[in-house]
């Protein structure tokens, strides 16, 4: 019903971009976002009156659109929030319904030029493509207006060589001024629609100038034939629409293309899928239509369409997009499934606990887009540094105008339109964004999805990080760490604990996974909490607890019993192996530490990192793995509960920025808390949820490669301002001295915009690092 309701709204029609309010006509198509089916379909209830909807938006140019959009508090009561994603053109709204209808809402952002869809796929993706065939369209208008604009012009320039007829003189004018003021009247309109919509806003946008100079050279041209004497501008204005259209198509393209990378884990999930019916039959129906509950038909080399538990089958499925792991993993009936992963060996049938939007891997994308809207402070200060420069333009264009005014109307005219396109601030206002969005795209290329350009600024100045344990550091599954005694009796443990699921049992059961060569287990006895006896070759064999194997009598000899209480004093479990009342081996069992965790560690601290532990474990096990990570011993806190952990974070964080890692439930409010959080592979979703960062990739050797391109990446921004600035100094400087002309400057400007652009793409930011693999040797265990 739900997908009905978003089908019927997805074909109305689409209101129209025009700078002012939508008129009568208009009506019938705001009216559709108060319909209740509307609002069931695409608007969330956050409880009272408060409401908040995703929209699609057309019109989203440059990133002084994301202060006019999230200006829209000040200008409609009522709204209470608008974020606006600029790579996705999407803004996230939050509203009193009490106060003001979305209609409302969608009838202001029409008349500040941008026109809003509901936020659906394939809506998205059809008014994707009718924007691209509009750009084309102007593009391909403002090349014939700037070619005939042209050809007129070089008709009028080689009449100064000879005699022109001034019939003939003046019919070139007026085509050329005609062919200007079409160049004007609808690609050039782009540039009036959003400086007006600036002025509304009461913001600085940068093509609140541009707009001037197109203005003032369109009117100047129209002023002059009128009088009948003087220069006309038609083919300065129209190269320059040209130039300048050029220039925002290329970084239109740019933005598709990093919001592409992004979601580019959507197209691992198939467009079809195999239903099976009541009566057995199989149906391939699109995979949008499935429904919790359906059942699913999965042949090898086939992706999952949706999450759900297998029913029939026993295969193996690589799900290394989502956990990082490479090795495949077994699954057969009772076990979960996820959308994407790829069944490899055998025909699998699973009942649908989670399609569409509620699998896990969506929920992850989802996370990554409804927060990629938060700005980094430094992008923060681009807007402002760009909005200054803007106010200095028009000064600049103003004193330029008054010095050159005693050469001629037409020279001052001249100097200051050249002035106010040449210094237009959209490299100083690109700079920023697009290296953010260009590093956030490369990351999740590389299994790292980064929710807001704000945690990588963070992550490039060393501060203080705090690691959990159990998961993180570990590899928080229990295994075997020592065995002392009969090595002849591994076999045979493996083979008793083989049918038990007990996490110690599994532990043990994977020490030999063939069975014995001692005859088969029989008469097989467990006691919850302590242990599993069977009889093999006629031995009674006990594997059990060190208190279960005292209570039973079992003898101990004192090497046994000394290594069994060094292992509890660590926090690891000893376990006995007894032998027809004898104790002949001692197993102790624990959470390993990471291969690689001792020198990813040791790299972040020689970064100026200060390394922390909080775990909920048992101080002595935390102390252990302090110990063979070199982590101080007043940084390592173990019996830490989830509020602790909370408090140790807030406690740390007024004093500096720190970092959480993490990937249990219990380290959520702690991630949260941070001020970047990091969950690693395999984490609880609420630990996804709260975290800033997911480590696709195993172990916590991504963390050292993230902090790296972190810095990478603000020195590409940095890099970016720099040459910004640079540029529009020096070529402000020419201008003013009168040495550069209108269609200079309209070919400098968008070229200085394309030169910071490619450094952001060509940047190694997140790309992976070229650096010999050192060998690494696994610390000592506790």
């Amino acid at each position: 019903m739900r997908s009905q309701i978003q089908d019927a709204f997805a074909a109305a029609p689409a209101l129209p971009p025009r700078a002012g309010p939508a008129p009568s006509s208009d009506l019938n198509s705001l009216n559709r976002y108060d319909d209740p089916a509307f609002r069931e379909a695409f608007v969330r209830d956050l409880g009272g009156p408060m409401r908040e909807a995703q929209l699609a938006l057309e019109g989203v140019k440059c990133v002084q659109c994301v202060g006019i959009i999230e200006g829209l508090p000040r200008l409609l009561k009522g709204v209470i929030e608008a974020r606006l994603d600029m790579r996705r053109a999407v803004v996230r709204l939050r509203w009193n319904n009490d106060a003001v209808a979305l209609s409302n809402i969608v009838g202001t952002l029409a008349g500040l030029g941008y026109t809003a869809h509901p936020l659906r796929q394939d809506e998205k993706a059809l008014a994707r493509k009718q924007e691209d065939r509009t750009w084309l369209m102007r593009l391909a208008v403002a090349a014939a207006c700037s070619g005939n604009a042209m050809l007129f012009s070089l008709a009028l320039y080689a009449g100064l060589f000879t005699e022109m007829d001034p019939s003939h003189k003046r019919l070139f004018e007026w085509a050329n001024v005609l062919v200007t003021l079409v160049s004007l009247a609808w690609p050039g309109a782009v540039f009036f629609r959003s400086a007006w919509a600036a002025i509304i806003a009461r913001r600085a946008h940068i093509d609140v100038p541009i707009a001037l100079a197109l203005a003032a050279g369109g009117i100047w041209s129209v002023v002059t034939i009128v009088r009948g004497h003087g220069d006309v501008y038609g083919d300065t204005v129209t190269v320059l629409v040209f130039a300048l259209l050029v220039g925002r198509f290329l970084q239109h393209r740019q933005q598709r293309w990093t919001a592409d990378s992004v979601e580019l884990l959507y197209s691992l999930m198939p467009a079809r899928a195999r239903r099976i019916l009541p009566s057995g039959e199989v149906e391939v129906i699109e995979s949008h239509a499935l429904a919790v509950g359906d059942t699913v038909e999965v042949r090898a080399g086939e992706s999952f369409p949706a999450d759900g538990d297998v029913l029939h089958g026993r295969s193996s499925v690589d799900q290394s997009f989502l956990t990082g792991e490479s090795r495949p993993v077994s699954v057969t009936r009772d076990d979960h499934v996820h959308a994407g992963a790829l069944n490899i060996s055998a025909t699998l049938h699973v009942a649908v606990s989670a399609c569409g939007q509620q699998t896990r891997v969506a929920r992850l994308m989802r996370l990554v887009e409804e927060s990629s809207g938060r700005r980094a402070p430094i992008l923060a200060f681009a807007d402002r540094a760009a909005s200054w420069f803007v106010v200095g333009m028009l000064a600049l264009a103003a004193l330029t105008l008054a010095v050159w005014w005693s050469s001629g109307v037409g020279v001052a005219v001249e100097h200051a339109i050249a002035l106010l396109i040449v210094t237009c601030p959209c490299a100083l206002g690109i700079a920023t964004p697009i290296t953010l969005s260009a590093a956030i795209g490369k990351a999740a290329r590389r299994g790292i999805l980064i929710k807001g350009g704000d945690a990588i600024q963070k992550l490039s100045t060393p501060s203080r990080i705090f690691l959990d344990k159990t998961g993180t550091l570990t590899h928080g599954e229990l295994s075997l760490l020592a065995w002392h005694g009969d090595d002849t009796l591994v076999p045979v443990v493996a083979a008793i604990e083989a049918h038990s699921n007990h996490p110690a049992a599994r532990a043990l059961a994977a020490l030999a996974p063939q069975s014995p060569e001692h005859g088969d287990v029989q008469d097989l006895a467990q006691t919850t909490g302590a242990g599993i006896a069977a009889t093999v070759a006629g031995q009674r064999i006990t594997i059990c607890s060190w208190s279960h194997a005292r209570s039973q009598g079992a003898t101990i000899n004192n090497d046994l019993a000394q290594r069994a209480t060094e292992a509890a004093a660590n926090g690891n479990t000893p376990v006995f192996v007894v032998v027809d009342g004898q104790a002949a081996a001692l197993a102790v069992l624990g959470d390993r530490v990471r291969e690689d965790a001792a020198s990813t560690l040791d790299a972040i601290r020689r970064d100026g990192w200060r390394v922390g532990m909080l775990s909920g474990d048992h101080p002595g096990v935390v102390a252990a793995v302090a110990g063979a990570l070199r982590i101080a011993p007043q940084d390592a806190v173990g019996e830490a509960s989830p509020e602790d952990k909370v408090s140790r974070v807030r406690e740390a964080s007024a004093q500096s920025t720190v970092v959480m890692v993490g990937d249990g439930v219990n380290d959520a409010a702690a991630l949260a808390a941070a001020d970047v959080g990091i969950a690693v592979h395999g984490g609880a979703e609420a630990s996804l949820a709260a975290a800033d960062i997911y480590l696709s990739q195993p172990g916590v050797d991504g963390i050292k490669d993230l902090i790296d391109a972190s810095a990478r990446t603000m020195h590409v921004i940095r890099r970016g301002l720099y040459i910004s600035a640079i540029y529009n100094i020096t070529a402000g400087g020419l201008a003013l001295a009168g040495l550069m002309n209108p269609i200079l400057a309209a070919l400098v400007m968008p070229a200085s915009s394309l030169t910071v652009t490619i450094i952001a793409l060509r940047s190694r930011t997140f790309d992976p690092p070229k650096r010999a693999v050192p060998t690494r040797h696994a610390p000592t265990n506790p």
